[in-house]
């Protein structure tokens, strides 16, 4: 679909059809994961007191935590209900507007993360665009953190769909070789990443010293298929993702990617 389409259905799928709001706390063990890896990644790059942009917010769940924890936050979401959510923490300030044209002046911020945007923007064009405009509205020396999701681990999770094992031969290719979703997936996803191909883009929009990690590492997906764990088998996991976060091949299994660098 075109990124016109795409933007509608971004609309669509986060205001009518997927709580995001659970996404980092209680939808699964993985999301908590998920949280916690992205929360530590960023408060050791830019410890308090700093001012942190959270692009692509949602509800507000990194912004709230960040928020407790002493920072300085300003949140953008494009979907008007995530934001009204995000609003009524009232820890920090929630506001309407895109990743691609942010409103803020050169230099506002400490750090900014970028959790969401570009795996739904299809263009390179469009994600050096929003990437540019992380960088620009982060001060000199702040670091820039933008996730993205696998294309390994997305290649596997539609293979697991039986409705999408229907799409032709070069639909699976295309998504190998290119980062190109599969049509009819329900995940309004625009592009999924190799963790060079992140790590390219992010030198390539003006972010320097990129180094990209595997999020949640190898025991991310399984779990994503459970509702609880043991204290033990999540330390296991915490473990896992720490110790094979920069390792080549392994990190494509994590369930996100999260590059990070410097303006």
């Amino acid at each position: 679909m075109s990124q016109r389409e795409l933007d509608a259905a971004i609309q669509t799928f986060y205001a009518e059809v997927f709580d995001e709001g659970v996404r980092l706390t209680t939808r699964s063990p993985q999301g908590r994961l998920e949280f916690e890896r992205t929360q530590a990644i960023v408060r050791a790059a830019t410890p308090v007191p700093a001012r942190v942009l959270d692009v692509g917010g949602a509800t507000g769940v990194h912004a709230a935590a960040f928020a407790v924890a002493g920072y300085e936050v300003v949140l953008v979401d494009p979907v008007a209900r995530q934001v009204a959510a995000a609003a009524r923490i009232g820890t920090f300030v929630a506001q309407l507007g895109d990743a691609r044209q942010l409103d803020f002046p050169d230099d506002s911020f400490d750090a900014v993360l970028m959790a969401g945007p570009l795996y739904h923007l299809t263009h390179r064009s469009e994600r050096l665009q929003a990437l540019g405009e992380a960088q620009r509205v982060c001060r000199p020396g702040g670091f820039v953190h933008a996730a993205a999701i696998p294309r390994l681990v997305a290649f596997a999770a539609a293979a697991l769909d039986q409705d999408l094992l229907v799409n032709s031969l070069d639909d699976w290719l295309g998504l190998l070789r290119h980062g190109t979703p599969v049509p009819a997936l329900r995940f309004p996803g625009g592009h999924f990443h190799t963790p060079d191909e992140l790590q390219d883009e992010m030198t390539d929009a003006g972010i320097r010293n990129v180094t990209v990690v595997g999020l949640e590492g190898p025991a991310g997906i399984a779990l994503e298929t459970v509702a609880e764990v043991t204290d033990a088998d999540y330390s296991a996991a915490q473990q896992l993702a720490r110790t094979f976060a920069h390792t080549p091949d392994i990190r494509d299994f994590s369930n996100h990617l999260l590059g990070s660098g410097q303006a």
